[in-house]
């Protein structure tokens, strides 16, 4: 885990991927935040945040959203801050989801998918999805407060073969459970 001198402040998770091939049903990605009580870092999540919703406080909102991709760079946006963050959370974790109603879809099915995570104009992470492959979903940050309170950053770049509802309950697992 990196911590930045003072820590994260607002922190932001930008999506793209074209859209589906003329005559194909549309490829709908999403953007989801999974926050963890200090206490449980690793238990069940307080709340997600995905596309239709935002925190309880309105520290983890989506700024854009896209259910078909556009193929105009970054079509999908999260925005976290952290520097207003509950002190009673202590871990964040972000995934990404293909939703899988019209058709089974993973990341290989997705042309020019991509994820960014940046902290004003500094990049926190640039990822292609090409080591998930095979996955319909997949982590690709954990935001974990350090003993000062502190924000810090870690690439977390995981597949998993679960539809948007089973991915938001297993996302904060680590390998081992």
């Amino acid at each position: 885990m990196s911590g930045f001198g003072e820590g994260l402040g607002k922190v932001e998770v930008k999506l793209r991927w074209d859209p589906s091939p003329y005559g194909e049903p549309p490829r709908h990605l999403d953007i989801m935040a999974a926050t963890y009580a200090v206490d449980d870092p690793y238990g069940r999540p307080v709340y997600v945040v995905h596309t239709e919703s935002r925190s309880p406080d309105g520290t983890i909102n989506m700024s854009r959203h896209s259910e078909t991709g556009m193929g105009f760079g970054f079509v999908e946006a999260m925005v976290l801050e952290f520097e207003r963050m509950s002190r009673a959370f202590g871990r964040v974790v972000v995934g990404v989801a293909i939703h899988q109603d019209r058709g089974a879809r993973t990341f290989g099915d997705i042309s020019n998918a991509g994820v960014v995570v940046v902290e004003g104009y500094r990049e926190l992470l640039v990822n292609d999805f090409a080591q998930v492959a095979d996955a319909t979903a997949a982590t690709v940050a954990e935001f974990a407060r350090d003993a000062s309170g502190r924000w810090g950053f870690r690439e977390m770049v995981q597949g998993f073969d679960a539809d948007p509802v089973l991915f938001a309950a297993e996302m904060g697992r680590t390998p081992e459970q």
